[in-house]
């Protein structure tokens, strides 16, 4: 989604450099994380009316028995629900708003509509197909992206090495970073690497888990991997494409227009205009409307799973959930860009917290499928 450009720019310019230093840390010990939400999502997952289903909100309950598993359940469920399903997906609407309208000039709104459009479309029933086609697309777009990002920076050579010195000195040294242009600390640098790392590779949030469960395979474990391998891809090498992008540029800390700091996608679209001149721009808006496309699908699914849970499938309620959810895409499109990121940070946050909970009560399940090769079920 947009986390890996979006998301990533955000970090540059309220983080600094050295934002991207704690992206990866978050990364490296989210594999860990992410690998054991994959594993219990597998080996507690269900059968509801004919279709496989599981997620945090059942293995919460594993966790804890009795009344205080069903209200962390529910906690989860009404968290992710706004998290993902209203305000991640306001994120992602106002990337492909900000992209377009800074590429070809699209009023925000017009995009926020079409994009809303299109999705009540595949939410009232084109789900498998569109899935079908995003799934076989988003791969060659990311392919497309990394090759595109990989040009743009070995046309910069020579600053590949300070940009990545600045990293390393941005994460404990800020201010010595850009001579403290962006006025940042070391808290700052820190806070925003780990929230955009999470928002970009999801590990321990609580949101992959509900997909991860679908998957056949043979032991939990082995799509406990493929978790792992999906976060090192994500933020190791997707993500720093952007940052090594942006970096190498020498955008990051200029002004727009109004005399406003570049942010967002218009940074990451400046980034790549220095490179490819007008055409980063439109470069930038096609890679994000397929990128933020897709895990907006994803994110109402995720979403919808839990109302699910919580109104035991009622068709009403999904109803209810798919016509808010369209409203928050069309809305965000319009929206700062500040503003729906700090919404989002916010409840990610929350909804990490009755996820980890469950993931370190379950811990010993874990270990056992990871080292003695377990193929347990319904433990």
């Amino acid at each position: 989604g947009t986390g890996n450009i979006t998301g990533c720019a955000t970090a540059l310019v309220s983080g600094g450099p050295g934002a991207l230093f704690w992206t990866w840390m978050s990364a490296f010990f989210g594999m860990a994380t992410i690998y054991a939400e994959a594993v219990l999502a597998q080996h507690y997952k269900t059968t509801v009316n004919g279709h496989v289903t599981g997620g945090p909100a059942y293995y919460i309950r594993a966790a804890f028995k009795g009344k205080l598993g069903k209200i962390l359940a529910t906690v989860f469920s009404v968290l992710i629900i706004l998290a993902l399903g209203f305000m991640g997906n306001m994120v992602q609407s106002n990337s492909i708003g900000d992209a377009f309208h800074t590429a070809f000039g699209v009023p925000k709104w017009i995009m926020g509509v079409l994009v809303a459009g299109v999705c009540a479309f595949i939410f009232l029933g084109g789900v498998q197909r569109i899935a079908a086609f995003t799934e076989k697309l988003v791969p060659i777009m990311a392919c497309f992206y990394i090759i595109g990002s990989l040009i743009a920076i070995f046309m910069n050579a020579n600053q590949i090495l300070p940009a990545i010195a600045s990293i390393f000195v941005g994460a404990f040294k800020p201010q010595a970073v850009l001579g403290g242009v962006l006025g940042v600390s070391i808290k700052e640098a820190m806070r925003y690497g780990v929230a955009r790392g999470l928002f970009s590779n999801e590990a321990g949030m609580g949101s992959t888990p509900h997909a991860h469960a679908l998957a056949k395979v043979a032991k939990p474990q082995d799509q406990g991997v493929v978790a792992m391998v999906g976060v090192f891809i994500d933020t190791f090498v997707v993500l720093n494409m952007t940052a090594l992008v942006i970096l190498t540029s020498g955008v990051l800390g200029t002004v727009d227009a109004n005399g406003e700091l570049l942010s967002g996608t218009a940074l990451a679209q400046a980034a790549f205009n220095h490179a490819f001149g007008s055409f980063g721009s439109a470069f930038v808006a096609i890679c994000l409307l397929f990128f933020a496309f897709s895990t907006i699908i994803g994110w109402y699914f995720f979403g919808e799973t839990n109302v699910k849970a919580l109104f035991h499938g009622k068709k009403a309620a999904r109803v209810c959930y798919g016509v808010i959810a369209l409203v928050f895409i069309a809305v965000g499109a319009t929206q700062k860009v500040s503003l729906v990121w700090d919404m989002s940070d916010m409840f990610n946050g929350l909804m990490v917290i009755p996820n980890l909970l469950a993931v370190l009560a379950l811990s010993n399940i874990v270990a056992k499928f990871a080292k003695d090769d377990h193929t347990l079920t319904g433990e």
